[in-house]
C-alpha cells in the first residue's frame, strides 16, 4: 500500500514537472516570438467564463484597465462552479461560495455587482447538453448580447483542455453569429498552456493571431482578486498559478 501510494506521489511530481516544463517553453515562446503587443481598446467588452476565477486567471489584467479607462464590461459566469470545492459542503452552499468569491474578485477589478451575471449551469455540463438546453442556453446568450451590444467578447481557448471551457467557446461563438452583431472576438487560455507535452493536443494554428498585453499597472490588483479566491487557490497547483501573476496577459483572434 505504501509503496503504490509512492508510486501515485511519483507520477503527480511527474506530470506537475511536464507540464511546467511546456508552460514555460510555449508561454514565453509565444510571448516574446510568436506574439504581437496588444494595447487595451475602448470598446466595450463581455467576458464570459466557464467557472468562477477564470475570468480574472484569464483576463483580470484586461477586465482592471478597462474599467480604470471608465470602459464598459459585463461578466457572465457560464456554470455553478458547483464540483471546484470537496469539502463536504452542499451544491448549493458551494455555488454560494463560488459566487460570493466571483463577486469579491471582480469588485477588485473594477466591476460592480449589477455587470456580474450567473446562468448557472451545472458544472461540468457544458460539453454534452441535449439540444434543447443547448438551445436555451444560446437564447441566454444571445439575450445578453442583445442587451449590452458588446464591441468585443472574450471567452476561454477553442482548445483549453477543459471540456466546460471549450465548450463555452463553441456556445458563445455559434451565440454571436445568431445574434447578427459584429464583435472582436479573442480567446483567452486558462489551462491551455498547462499540457503533458507528451499528450500535447496544439497546433500550429493554434497559437497564430497571439497578442500580449501589458498589465504591470494593475499586476497587483489582478493579484489581490486572485487571492480572494480563498475556495480556489489550496486545490489549484502552485506551479500552474505562476503564470497569472506575470505581468502580461496572452489572447487569441
Amino acid at each position: 500500500m505504501k509503496n503504490k501510494k509512492n508510486v501515485s506521489k511519483f507520477r503527480y511530481f511527474l506530470g506537475t514537472q511536464l507540464r511546467l516544463l511546456n508552460t514555460n517553453i510555449l508561454y514565453y515562446w509565444i510571448l516574446y516570438f510568436r506574439s504581437q503587443p496588444l494595447a487595451v481598446s475602448h470598446k466595450s467588452a463581455i467576458v464570459f467564463a466557464p467557472h468562477q476565477d477564470d475570468e480574472t486567471l484569464g483576463c483580470g489584467g484586461l477586465i482592471a484597465l478597462k474599467r480604470s479607462l471608465g470602459i464598459p464590461v459585463e461578466v457572465v459566469f457560464m456554470t455553478d462552479g458547483r464540483y471546484g470545492i470537496s469539502h463536504g459542503f452542499t451544491s448549493e452552499k458551494i455555488t454560494d461560495i463560488r459566487q460570493e468569491e466571483a463577486v469579491n474578485a471582480l469588485n477588485i477589478l473594477g466591476i460592480t455587482d449589477l455587470h456580474i451575471h450567473f446562468l448557472n449551469q451545472i458544472d461540468g455540463s457544458l460539453q454534452n447538453l441535449p439540444h434543447h438546453q443547448r438551445q436555451q442556453i444560446i437564447d441566454q446568450l444571445v439575450q445578453l448580447l442583445h442587451s449590452f451590444k458588446p464591441e468585443e467578447v472574450y471567452v476561454p481557448h477553442r482548445k483549453d483542455v477543459h471540456n466546460d471551457h471549450e465548450a463555452t467557446y463553441s456556445l458563445v461563438k455559434e451565440a454571436i453569429a445568431v445574434s447578427g452583431l459584429h464583435v472582436d472576438l479573442l480567446q483567452y487560455p486558462v489551462w491551455f498552456f498547462w499540457q503533458n507535452p507528451l499528450s500535447l493536443k496544439i497546433k500550429l494554428a493554434d497559437i497564430t493571431n497571439a497578442y500580449r498585453l501589458a498589465i504591470g499597472s494593475v499586476k497587483e490588483r489582478k493579484k489581490q482578486a486572485i487571492v480572494s479566491y480563498n475556495s480556489q487557490l489550496p486545490i489549484l497547483p502552485s506551479p500552474f498559478l505562476k503564470r497569472f501573476f506575470l505581468p502580461y496577459e496572452i489572447f487569441f483572434k
